[in-house]
């Protein structure tokens, strides 16, 4: 009998694995999309570094799976997401002007996590910056929905293109300096 259970003990325990780094990957983005760091000219979170740090890390599928299960608890109507409660909640704020960043998000843990598989740091700094990229594009597209066109870029880039770029260097430079034998005890 203990033969026939062994053999499911690693499934077991890739499986719990999984889960706590789903769990603590929603704690991380929920605590970064929280945290406001003060910057000009809007206060800056650290959404996307907690974002890009997860992709960079676990890789593209659990990075993924990680954002869905953040938009599952957001959807739930948990206050989640950066703004709430004050902003709305659950799927009314998903749909609301910052819907199409929270979709971008998404997007880039995939692209991001893709593109800095095996790479050294430049590598992961320019997937990162490739997944902000697709950020912007679906965040952007879905504000034009709500503000006219001619402010788009001036409300929905321009105050936080320097915050994004700032959490993606200091997740280049955190991971450049993490020893190379703990990158590899990240779970993939």
């Amino acid at each position: 009998m203990t033969e026939a259970i062994a053999p499911a003990m690693p499934g077991a325990r890739s499986a719990v694995k999984i889960a706590a780094t789903i769990v603590l990957g929603v704690a991380l983005i929920t605590l970064c999309a929280k945290l406001r760091v003060p910057s000009w000219p809007v206060p800056m979170t650290l959404h996307t570094l907690a974002v890009m740090a997860l992709a960079v890390t676990v890789g593209p599928r659990l990075a993924a799976a990680t954002f869905c299960a953040y938009l599952a608890v957001g959807a739930a109507g948990l206050p989640v997401f950066s703004g709430t409660p004050e902003r709305g909640i659950g799927l009314a704020y998903m749909v609301g002007p910052t819907g199409g960043y929270l979709l971008g998000y998404l997007s880039a843990s995939w692209i991001t996590g893709t593109l800095a598989r095996d790479r050294g740091p430049v590598g992961r700094a320019l997937a990162m910056l490739a997944g902000l990229a697709v950020v912007y594009a679906a965040g952007l597209s879905w504000l034009a929905l709500y503000v006219p066109a001619n402010q788009i870029v001036a409300l929905g880039f321009v105050p936080f293109i320097l915050g994004d770029l700032t959490n993606i260097a200091i997740v280049a430079v955190g991971g450049a300096l993490l020893p190379a034998r703990l990158r590899g005890k990240i779970v993939r």
